[in-house]
């Protein structure tokens, strides 16, 4: 319990406990926010190698796509 204080000591050790309550908090909050933060940056990494992957496939298909029909040009 809190010292003997012109407040009711049983509203000072609240307020105390709650502040503790806080501080004891805070490390778990702050691991957690970097954690999301490294989850969203790595799902922002992943969404962009699909999107050159999906570039690659079109070329990869504009290529093929040319290159027969360069050779049945020349079977003609």
């Amino acid at each position: 319990m809190a010292d003997n204080t012109p407040v009711n000591s049983q509203i000072t050790d609240a307020v105390t406990q709650n502040n503790v309550k806080v501080v004891a908090e805070a490390p778990a909050q702050a691991m957690g926010l970097v954690y999301q933060t490294m989850a969203h940056s790595i799902s922002l990494s992943m969404q962009n190698a699909q999107q050159a992957q999906g570039g690659l496939q079109q070329i990869g298909n504009a290529v093929t796509s040319t290159a027969i029909t360069m050779i049945l040009g020349v079977a003609k």
